[in-house]
């Protein structure tokens, strides 16, 4: 099995499709396409099924794309041991956008006074996204929502925490333990449209009667605690976001907790990944913003 071939093979898979993999491997389409011809029938099996839409992989191009990465990361690595180059490999991480930005800051700091030479390429995306980079070997960790009934990736948890309401400080209701849906009919309400749990928000408060006025929907967490906090409206967030000028309460009947930790991809050594300074200060980072956190499960 010639290297050009598997190199052809990540760059469909890296690219989307065989136009865009043939540019970024500096050879025309038909080339490229008789390449992934050759190494299909090498294999005895198709790699992708192709649609007029989209490029999707077969059960065994999957199989073959774990080796594959492995495969291509042992060539570089044995290229520049004999040429005498420092082998300093990149660990590319996805984070979940949900989860608070002031601990990335830390985790960067952290990383940038006690292990300068570590190279960190930071990958943001939604929990569905993050899985399929994973999949595809886009990514080698994410620090991401961890599911029960999912077990593609090996995975360690890190915390787990429940939902609150979020109010301004100076809201009416910002000096009470719980609150009940029914209280909020008349509430302006922000739209996280990135929350892994909007489906599930949405049917609670349909179900109670509630069907809010929305004055803002977003997709950037410090922009929906900038708009909370300004009294414009309330939404629910995962614990961990509290911030100044902010009351989280909880919500009666909004039980949800959430899992969260770091999935691997099938192509990496989840032993070696956490052995290395990248993910180390991550989780010791998160351990600590964590550490009196205690969930009601």
């Amino acid at each position: 099995m010639d290297r050009y071939l598997l190199r052809y093979f990540l760059a469909v898979i890296d690219q989307g499709t065989f136009s865009k993999a043939a540019a970024a491997c500096h050879v025309s389409q038909p080339t490229l396409s008789v390449g992934i011809a050759k190494l299909e029938l090498t294999l005895g099996k198709p790699l992708f099924h192709r649609t007029s839409r989209r490029i999707e992989l077969t059960s065994a191009g999957a199989t073959l794309l774990t080796h594959a990465r492995r495969i291509e990361a042992e060539f570089a690595r044995a290229e520049r041991s004999v040429r005498g180059i420092a082998t300093t490999s990149v660990v590319r991480l996805g984070v979940l956008t949900t989860l608070p930005p002031r601990w990335i800051d830390v985790y960067l700091d952290r990383l940038h006074a006690e292990a300068p030479a570590e190279r960190v390429e930071i990958v943001e995306g939604r929990e569905r996204e993050l899985n399929e980079r994973l999949a595809r070997g886009r990514i080698d960790a994410a620090l991401t929502v961890l599911r029960g009934d999912d077990d593609r990736f090996e995975r360690r948890t890190l915390f787990k925490e429940g939902y609150s309401l979020a109010l301004a400080a100076h809201h009416p209701l910002a000096g009470r333990q719980t609150i009940d849906a029914e209280e909020l009919l008349d509430e302006p309400m922000i739209v996280r449209r990135q929350c892994e749990l909007l489906p599930e928000t949405s049917r609670f408060f349909t179900a109670r009667g509630v069907r809010p006025f929305f004055p803002a929907r977003t997709t950037n967490e410090e922009r929906a605690l900038a708009y909370v906090r300004s009294g414009l409206g309330i939404t629910i967030m995962p614990d961990s976001c509290k911030a100044d000028g902010i009351v989280c309460i909880r919500l009666s009947g909004f039980d949800f907790i959430r899992e969260i930790g770091l999935l691997f991809g099938s192509h990496a050594e989840a032993a070696e990944l956490l052995a290395r300074p990248a993910l180390g200060l991550l989780t010791g980072t998160i351990a600590a913003a964590t550490a009196d956190h205690s969930p009601d499960i």
